[in-house]
């Protein structure tokens, strides 16, 4: 059993702002199930949205834009709190070492969809990249955080769970090591879980092959409400390229004044919504699939030539560069784009110090459900709640008291044997992604749900035969947490019978005059 004060599960910007400032009076173990680089937070290219200029914007401003984009699910009251620490978490970056793009000496503000005002710190489009280039350093160097490295979480370890009297509090984590494909055993006072989102559900995805959903169906497993799980956002403007690997045009190429055009080079958004390419992200991805099945294309473009090679190189030079070496000069040609799934908005239920319902236990980031983001994610406000909420965390762990740790038992693998048909998981992620993709993608049907639902039941039974039988891989442990969490999405969509923000119901058009949140219990 390998003891610490505190675990942190997951190595983006929510596990690193924790673990760094948790160190400060703790031992922290910082577990990342490929190397610590390998999140979704370096992919972030649009930066974090901020109020830094008193003169030309203020809270109240994207507090308001916040609300709007949430389609009438944000909380209030964490979105103030977020909105108005959203100036510290910036300085914190800059005092961490963030070199975010200036002009004059005074930090550049650019504009993104849904935002009624330039407030988004960034550093030209790679803000994630950049940030993660000044904290990993600090992690790798800080003296009371150990880095974990290959190391994939399997279950949480709750009192529940041991059948111990009490409430039920997290104690540990069972985690497979990869370099010695053994489960090792982390006991720990607390938790806290930063593992991401959701995104490999679906066949076509922003996100980083990490993104499995791990902590999200672990903290259901251990006990733990989630909420909101049918708000998948999907960003509009994904490169379409064979060879692309579903990168990310940055909202930012919108708010800089790119249009969207059908292969005739018609503009369509003004047609769909008078906000036309600075809508929200729901109303643009939806105005795209509307446009691709209307006409039966494989996708449209997002043209900015107009604002001339200077222009386009030095504000988006890493969508330039990879533009080009796919062959398209984004400075003269429109670049073909598809909507793609980028963003889970709910998550584990947490209150504003990232507690779950298991004591013990935290969420920070996309992982968790704050309410901030309500029915659909305001641009650029995902960073932020890494950095505000991941403060706030560790702030409410450094100030707990601690106790003692029972002797937890080891990972019983006695009963199992190797896998014989390794390809019966590949086959299963497969068909698991695609179909999410078909019954549950951005237009959703009653008939739709009810033939995921129907899959979903058949997946689970067989994955559940493997876990029980076989010693446990990586390939099974993440796809094991995307048909959970896949099920959540289901039940979660089925259970809202209007159409609001991201979800949208063929069979329910309408929005109902009251907004609730749908909440799952978990299994604890």
């Amino acid at each position: 059993m390998k003891v610490f004060d505190v675990l942190v599960v997951g190595s983006g910007l929510a596990g690193a702002t924790a673990a760094l400032r948790i160190a400060e009076n703790r031992r922290v173990a910082l577990l990342t199930k490929r190397s610590l680089q390998d999140g979704a937070s370096g992919w972030a290219q649009g930066g974090i949205a901020a109020v830094m200029d008193a003169e030309t914007d203020s809270f109240e401003s994207h507090l308001s834009d916040t609300l709007l984009a949430g389609a009438g699910l944000c909380d209030p009251e964490v979105t103030r709190f977020i909105v108005e620490h959203a100036p510290e978490a910036v300085d914190w970056l800059v005092r961490q070492g963030v070199a975010f793009t200036r002009e004059e000496g005074a930090l550049h503000l650019t504009r993104e969809g849904g935002h009624s005002r330039r407030r988004v710190v960034h550093v030209a489009d790679a803000t994630g990249a950049a940030i993660q280039g000044s904290l990993y350093p600090k992690l790798l160097e800080h003296p009371n955080i150990s880095l974990l490295d290959h190391h994939m979480l399997v279950d949480l370890i709750t009192t529940e769970k041991l059948r111990m009297p009490g409430n039920n509090h997290c104690l540990g984590l069972y985690a497979l090591n990869e370099v010695t494909e053994e489960v090792e055993t982390f006991a720990a006072n607390q938790v806290v879980l930063a593992t991401g989102g959701a995104g490999k559900v679906y066949l076509y995805t922003t996100n980083p092959d990490t993104a499995t959903g791990d902590g999200i169906a672990s903290a259901w497993r251990a006990g733990c409400r989630v909420a909101n799980m049918e708000f998948i956002q999907f960003h509009p403007t994904c490169l379409y390229h064979p060879h692309a690997k579903s990168f990310l045009i940055s909202e930012a190429v919108r708010g800089e004044g790119g249009v969207l055009r059908l292969p005739d080079g018609t503009r369509f958004m003004p047609s769909h919504d008078s906000r036309a390419e600075l809508a929200p992200r729901d109303v643009v991805a939806r105005a795209i699939d509307f446009e691709m099945k209307r006409l039966g294309i494989d996708c449209v473009y997002l043209d900015i030539t107009h604002k001339g090679a200077p222009f386009i190189r030095e504000h988006f030079p890493t969508i330039y560069q990879r533009c080009l070496e796919l062959g398209i000069d984004m400075a003269s040609m429109p670049i073909p784009v598809v909507p793609a799934a980028h963003y889970t908005c709910g998550g584990i239920m947490t209150d504003l110090k990232g507690k779950t319902d298991v004591e013990g236990l935290y969420a920070v980031g996309e992982t968790a459900y704050t309410g901030l983001h309500g029915a659909n994610r305001l641009a650029s406000n995902s960073l932020l709640e890494c950095v505000v909420m991941g403060t706030a965390c560790a702030w409410d762990i450094m100030h707990q008291s601690r106790h003692e740790i029972p002797p937890l038992p080891s990972w019983d693998s006695s009963q199992v044997t190797d896998a014989d048909e390794e390809v019966v998981i590949s086959h299963n992620w497969d068909e698991l992604r695609r179909f999410m993709w078909d019954y549950v993608g951005i237009v959703r049907t009653d008939k739709r749900l009810e033939r995921a639902v129907h899959r979903l039941k058949l997946l689970s039974e067989e994955i559940l035969e493997f876990y029980a039988n076989f010693h446990v891989s990586r390939d099974l442990l993440e796809l094991r947490n995307l048909v959970q969490v896949s099920d959540l999405i289901v039940k979660s969509a089925q259970a809202r019978k209007e159409s609001r923000g991201l979800h949208f119901s063929r069979d329910y058009p309408h929005t109902s005059e009251k907004a609730l949140p749908t909440v799952i219990q978990g299994l604890g």
